[in-house]
């Protein structure tokens, strides 16, 4: 099986503190800025501006907004991951359904309150709604090492497998909710998870 993937779109990696905190304050701009305004007027400019950081800053870290976009994909994942990991951490050993609880919770929330979160989540989708298998696989892998060990469970492919199809179930039917409501049809929510249980409850057990 795979390993995570840990690529980033970022030009050079931030070394000092003060570079660190300077690459967080421009993807936080990035993502008040695709909230705002878009992607399609979102640029490089206005990123620097919000940031309070020289254009050339930008620069040093993204070639284009693309990569800025990218970024703040791959960041989104590590904090959603992060999150799970702590919800995963105070859960009694009751099985796969409030991990599965957990893993659906943070997602939802992170829908409804992450600054551009709607229009990159995991992966970019921009032009928008436009959706690649990629950030599906990266986060079924991300899932699959998350999880394994609190299932006790080998991450093997048939893992993988189990978690890929729950992701891609999930993405299409939490899109409809988003586009039904744009705060989530909770009764589309509600049969996803019972669509999820069930099919989770035959390969999982």
């Amino acid at each position: 099986m795979s390993a995570v993937p840990h690529a980033t779109p970022l030009r050079r990696a931030p070394v000092q503190r003060r570079s660190a905190e300077r690459l967080t304050r421009i993807l936080d701009a990035c993502a008040e800025l695709l909230d705002e305004v878009g992607y399609d007027a979102l640029s490089t400019r206005a990123v620097a501006l919000r940031a309070g950081v020289p254009i050339g800053s930008v620069y040093r870290f993204f070639g284009n907004k693309r990569a800025m976009a990218d970024a703040l994909a791959h960041r989104n994942l590590e904090r959603y991951s992060e999150r799970v990991q702590e919800r995963l951490e105070g859960l009694a050993d009751d099985g796969w359904r409030p991990a599965m609880d957990a893993v659906l919770d943070e997602y939802l929330t992170m829908k409804r309150t992450a600054p551009g979160f709607s229009l990159v989540d995991f992966g970019n989708q921009i032009p928008l709604g436009a959706r690649h298998a990629e950030p599906n696989h990266r986060l079924a892998d991300r899932l699959t090492h998350l999880l394994a060990g609190y299932l006790r469970r080998e991450p093997d492919d048939d893992l993988r497998r189990a978690f890929l199809i729950a992701v891609e179930t999930a993405d299409t039917l939490v899109q409809l909710a988003f586009r039904v409501d744009p705060e989530g049809d909770e009764r589309i929510i509600e049969e996803m998870r019972e669509l999820l249980r069930a099919y989770l409850g035959r390969v999982l057990g």
